[in-house]
């Protein structure tokens, strides 16, 4: 893409200085923001040697927005660190220009991410249809899970905001619209035109209710791109984005059917139709956990590591019929938007440590889903329950305090869902010197004499 200087959004001068980094050349520009290349100057502390500066012009954020992003990059580092494979990008910070003498820049908002490669957008200008595209929209798929499951909608997927790094993987970039379903700030700009918007945000009659960006917004995008990547067209007519904005609401109203391109291949094609579906009562049935196995499935690739359950009590999003787990998390009432945002992410990639309560004793105190060890025989004493892999046990995410002073006397493996896998545990970390493995639903009295220090799930035993 050539960027003419006067045509930017926001210009700003090669080598300007925001923090310790150093404005480089333009790299992309909307009706918002311009994005540059940034590279961090020879006097400033250690740190990355690259970025992404994304420039936000004066009064585009309100102070209370501004709080939420700085918070979010505050905490955003340890809350990627506990995920096996990140697909979201990093954000290293938010500044404000203070600088008068510019006063183009004075006031301006700076977001400063890590820096990618390319974007799908340029990779299918080069390259319709690529081979890897359905390897990247699996791990496209992954991470719009791992946003879902936070409890946040992405808001504004398309080709330009998939973001590819230079080991070829894929990460979700540009959070500007990315909100809680519900939250103060979940609709839509009065104005779409990308061709990924779901219709119900495109139909001018839409009430606030349709307005409102939900799950099933990014599920309807999601289909278009697994279209536009695997056949190289938009799934819906039109040779302007007027005229295709008119087709997905006629489509929505149900006055015109949707033609999938006999390109499509097979396994994908109930995928893209069932994302695709007109409304956004169709979509809700469909969430992004059940979507990503599908996914991968359909790309011939294993499933991707599981997420850490979330704590008991939290309503699904997308799902809210059956008994399939959703994928969300809504604030309690009086939360306010900062602490949801801080607590939904910090959940994202907690490994719950489980804990007695009144109602439930011995095995029964381990949730389904998990596989839990007891400092004494029959599940008695003091529990710790891992949902996920642990690499270390004794010092990990949740770290099991008496285990690592006392060897567990018994073990319960009681599943994951409907797959019911084998868990493996080990007398070292990082899964070394296997120590045992357990059935599903087995429950199995130990000899107490190993400390156990990682536990790994498998197919079976």
């Amino acid at each position: 893409m050539n960027l003419h200087f006067d045509s930017l959004a926001l210009p700003v001068p090669r080598g300007y200085r925001v923090g310790p980094w150093e404005v480089r050349e333009p790299l992309a520009s909307g009706a918002f923001a311009t994005v540059y290349a940034g590279r961090r100057a020879p006097d400033a502390p250690a740190g990355p040697a690259e970025a992404t500066l994304k420039f936000l012009p004066a009064g585009t954020r309100s102070p209370r927005q501004l709080d939420r992003l700085r918070e979010l990059a505050a905490r955003e580092p340890e809350v990627l660190r506990r995920l096996q494979r990140p697909r979201l990008i990093r954000m290293y910070g938010i500044s404000t220009v203070d600088d008068p003498a510019e006063p183009l820049l004075d006031g301006a908002t700076v977001v400063v991410l890590e820096r990618a490669d390319s974007s799908l957008d340029a990779l299918l200008r080069r390259c319709p249809r690529p081979a890897a595209g359905p390897a990247l929209l699996a791990q496209l798929c992954e991470g719009l899970h791992q946003l879902h499951h936070a409890g946040w909608v992405h808001g504004a997927l398309k080709p330009g905001n998939v973001l590819l790094m230079a080991d070829r993987t894929v990460r979700l970039g540009d959070f500007h619209q990315a909100t809680e379903p519900h939250g103060a700030h979940g609709y839509a700009p009065a104005f779409q035109t990308t061709d990924c918007a779901a219709p119900e945000l495109l139909w001018g009659g839409a009430g606030e209710r349709d307005r409102h960006l939900r799950t099933t917004a990014d599920l309807w995008a999601f289909g278009v791109l697994a279209h536009l990547v695997l056949t190289g067209t938009l799934p819906l007519p039109g040779a302007t984005p007027g005229a295709r904005r008119d087709a997905a609401v006629r489509y929505a109203r149900g006055e015109e059917e949707l033609r999938l391109s006999d390109e499509l291949p097979a396994p994908w094609r109930g995928i893209v139709t069932d994302c695709l579906a007109r409304t956004h009562e169709e979509r809700v049935e469909l969430d992004t956990g059940e979507l990503l196995r599908r996914v991968e499935t359909a790309a011939g690739l294993p499933p991707s590591p599981r997420l850490p359950r979330r704590l008991p009590g939290r309503p699904p999003l997308g799902r809210r019929r059956g008994t399939r787990r959703g994928s969300g998390f809504r604030s309690p009432v009086g939360w306010s938007s900062t602490a949801a945002a801080v607590v939904a992410c910090t959940l994202l990639m907690l490994v719950v440590r489980g804990t007695p309560t009144a109602e439930a004793a011995g095995y029964e105190r381990c949730d389904v889903g998990h596989v839990c060890f007891f400092s004494e025989k029959d599940g008695e004493g003091e529990m710790c329950a891992w949902y996920d892999d642990e690499r270390d046990w004794s010092s990990g995410l949740a770290a099991c305090d008496w285990g690592r002073q006392a060897p567990p006397r018994s073990v319960l493996n009681n599943g994951y869902g409907d797959e019911l896998p084998g868990a493996r545990y080990f007398k070292e970390p990082d899964f070394k010197e296997p120590a045992g493995c357990i059935q599903p639903l087995e429950r199995r009295n130990l000899e107490g004499e190993v400390l156990i220090r990682s536990v790994k799930w498998l197919p079976s035993c």
